[in-house]
């Protein structure tokens, strides 16, 4: 029996049955979406979250009727396009979920009409350029060339002609890439003889742009008796092929990991990343496109984010509190992704018990969302999006601040005109807390 409204049973997202022939039919695809589209001019309590439902809500408010078969359905390209899968309205707003009648998973929706533009071949050159980030972070960071890359990041001149030719906005933050990698850096890393262990997924972004929020997570977790490996041969997640509809993409991603990572599990690893959407991919969208596959479904039930081990530890009296410093007042940002996990509010928590620190939570997207905040036709919403976020940081007056995400908070720290406000990782907070920092 389908459940109503205000009933007591959690939502259940579905698989996603992209290998159908049906879900690629677009008659079959235009009726769900204006289905789903004619639920939400319903409902509007979405209206917040990003750029999706306000350009919704002015294609119905705008038509003759006012409702939804007043829109055009080519113009419902557009509220596809101001998707990025980032979940929140399915995970944390939406009443309609299965096993509600209705069964509105508008993420995945989204995901749908994507895939069927991929399939299309209607998706541009420069995205399919920039979800290969298998190829194109590696490059950049190739020595000689990363000093070249971040050069011209900062060049405005070559900056306008990017976003004349690529469509890269000129005032987008780019990421800054290092040669010296999480490879070079941490090669002989890896420590054995522990009861606990993590095998930490480095991802492409963290081996090539952030590797020392992969040394300051290392760190941590050795300081707290855990073994520890870096896998530095695991292949993108996928998220950048998922956001462009590449669903063959994202199983190609996934099948270079699946042997690496079930073997870690096998061997009583846990598995984090750096990164909350790398995470997300494993633990909540790949058990949904794959559900038949019993690798997926092992390491999904492995991975954990890294303030949810912590915590894991402390409640186990695992955990080392002694801490030599304090952090003062924290501003701390909860990514989409991270949020998404539902694992709760474990880093504030953490962080908390760090003596003579304050905690401030925020839980409003950034903005920056993957590729969002770097496309020309998508800037100006990705800034918008993220001014409540940028308002609150700078009105708290932080000692310190950061975000589960590295490029959230990228975006943040581009929008904030207050040079002395010190940006850190929540990871490495804990690191220098720990004194580990030196």
């Amino acid at each position: 029996m389908a459940e109503r409204e205000g009933n007591l049973t959690p939502p259940r997202r579905q698989p996603v049955n992209w290998q159908s022939e049906q879900y690629y039919d677009k008659e079959l695809l235009d009726n769900e979406l204006e289905r789903v589209f004619d639920i939400c001019h319903g409902c509007r309590r979405c209206v917040s979250l990003c750029n999706v439902f306000p350009t919704l809500f002015d294609l119905v408010d705008g038509s003759e009727t006012m409702e939804i078969d007043g829109v055009d359905k080519k113009d419902f390209h557009n509220v596809v396009d101001e998707c990025y899968l980032c979940d929140l309205c399915a995970e944390t707003k939406c009443p309609y979920l299965p096993p509600h009648s209705w069964a509105v998973d508008f993420p995945h929706l989204m995901l749908r009409a994507k895939a069927q533009q991929h399939k299309n071949k209607e998706t541009r050159a420069r995205d399919r350029i920039i979800a290969s980030t298998d190829q194109v972070l590696p490059f950049f960071a190739t020595p000689g060339i990363a000093n070249l890359a971040n050069a011209a990041s900062k060049a405005k001149s070559l900056r306008k002609l990017s976003n004349a030719m690529f469509g890269i906005h000129d005032q987008a933050p780019l990421p800054q890439f290092t040669s010296k990698t999480a490879r070079k850096r941490f090669k002989n890393w890896s420590t054995e003889n522990s009861e606990h262990k993590v095998a930490i997924y480095v991802t492409c972004y963290g081996e090539t742009v952030t590797p020392e929020i992969v040394g300051a997570l290392a760190n941590v977790l050795r300081h707290n008796d855990v073994e520890v490996d870096l896998l530095h041969d695991a292949a993108c997640c996928g998220v950048p092929k998922l956001e462009l509809g590449d669903l063959p993409g994202v199983q190609k991603q996934m099948e270079k990991n699946l042997e690496l990572f079930a073997s870690k599990v096998q061997n009583e690893f846990k598995i984090m990343s750096v990164v909350p959407s790398c995470t997300w991919m494993y633990r909540r969208e790949l058990p949904l496109l794959f559900p038949e596959n019993e690798q997926v479904k092992l390491i999904s039930e492995a991975m954990v984010a890294p303030f949810e081990y912590f915590a894991w530890l402390h409640k186990n009296n695992l955990l080392k509190t002694d801490f030599p410093a304090s952090l003062g007042r924290v501003t701390y940002h909860a990514s989409c992704h991270q949020r998404t996990q539902n694992v709760g509010l474990k880093t504030r928590d953490i962080l908390s018990l760090i003596p003579e620190t304050e905690v401030t939570q925020l839980e409003r997207c950034s903005g920056h969302d993957g590729t969002y905040a770097l496309r020309s036709e998508s800037y100006a919403a990705a800034q918008k999006i993220s001014r409540p976020v940028v308002r609150r940081v700078r009105d708290s007056k932080p000692d310190t601040w950061g975000s589960d995400c590295p490029m959230a908070s990228n975006l943040i720290e581009s929008e904030l005109t207050e040079p002395d406000l010190r940006k850190e990782h929540p990871i490495e907070m804990l690191a220098r807390a720990y004194g580990l920092d030196k």
